[in-house]
């Protein structure tokens, strides 16, 4: 360029050749200067961007750093951009996240709200179940109540039935000794007392045991009425403890005979009935002939049954059928 400004000149030889010294001085100064500052650029340009290139060409290298700077800046900014995307997108997860956090939180507690609600219902059917067992025990004892009081009123229709039908057979019994006829009949093995017979049992047996083998043989355990018939069983018992019809099962104290009737005759031992024990609701005849209430599951050697005798009706008599007490079998 230097050459070109003084090209329009012209001068002698050798001023011309000075001059062309001096040009060429100050081109060198400059290509050197220029050689400075690119160096100087590019030193600066590795520093800010840490760019190591070949410094055989200078203006290339230069160019290239810039061209390198260029893209990275571009792809620096296109990392920032896509880091700002990713940043957003972040946030919209992160925000999204909260929102189901939120919806979870929200959730939770609906779901401990309703598991509240699912354990009061809990209870609540407990608290029915409890009631809905307590009145079906109410109403099971109610049917265990209404069944008893219907054996207890059959078994009293079946007292009255059978002391009605014995009753009317004393009664033809009175009618037809009114009239001769001998009531004295007894089954084999029975012993006859005053219109009654008598069978003395032997065999261990507790006194339920007894009652129930006495309703075998169609009579019943044996009422005392008399001292008359209480001395007639003394003769017969052989001085052994014998199962007699007393009791006060039902209610304690108050005795009764199978038979039904009051008891109007009695011979107690001293100090009887004491209900001593585990408690004494059967009564049996000492070999003495004395009473003593007794544990009924206790084991007797003897006991004794009656029945109505019946009458010889041989001789033809009115057409009127006589009615016998009706055997049954009780717990």
């Amino acid at each position: 360029m230097e050459e070109n400004e003084y090209s329009g000149y012209w001068e002698p030889p050798r001023r011309r050749c000075c001059c062309a010294r001096r040009g060429t001085q100050l081109v060198l100064v400059g290509l050197l200067t220029t050689v400075m500052w690119a160096g100087l650029l590019a030193l600066l340009l590795l520093w800010h961007w840490e760019t190591e290139k070949s410094l055989k060409q200078l203006g290339d290298a230069a160019i290239q750093n810039v061209s390198h700077v260029t893209k990275d800046l571009q792809n620096y900014q296109s990392n920032q951009l896509a880091q700002k995307s990713q940043a957003l997108q972040m946030s919209q997860n992160l925000e999204e996240l909260q929102a189901e956090q939120k919806q979870m939180k929200s959730q939770d507690s609906q779901l401990s709200q309703n598991l509240n609600e699912l354990q009061e219902d809990l209870i609540n059917v407990k608290s029915q179940n409890s009631e809905l067992s307590q009145n079906l025990n109410t109403l099971q004892e109610d049917l265990v109540n209404v069944k008893s009081q219907g054996l207890n009123e059959k078994r009293a229709a079946s007292d009255s039935l059978e002391k009605l039908q014995e009753e009317v057979a004393k009664l033809w019994i009175e009618i037809l000794m009114s009239k001769g006829t001998a009531c004295n009949v007894c089954p084999k093995d029975w012993l006859h007392f005053q219109q009654k017979c008598y069978y003395f049992g032997e065999g261990s047996k507790q006194w339920i045991q007894a009652k129930f083998t006495c309703s075998d043989l169609e009579g019943r355990l044996v009422s005392i009425h008399s001292q008359k018939e209480q001395d007639f069983l003394m003769q017969h018992i052989n001085k052994k403890e014998s199962w007699i019809g007393l009791q006060d099962l039902n209610m304690e104290g108050e005795f009764v005979w199978p038979d039904g009737s009051p008891v109007g005759y009695s011979n107690w031992s001293p100090g009887e009935p004491n209900n001593g024990g585990q408690g004494e609701d059967c009564v049996m005849m000492r070999g003495s002939g004395q009473w003593n209430d007794a544990f009924c599951r206790s084991y007797l050697d003897a006991w004794v049954c009656e029945q109505l005798a019946t009458c010889d009706l041989s001789a033809p008599l009115a057409s009127v059928t006589p009615t016998g007490p009706t055997p049954k079998n009780e717990p």
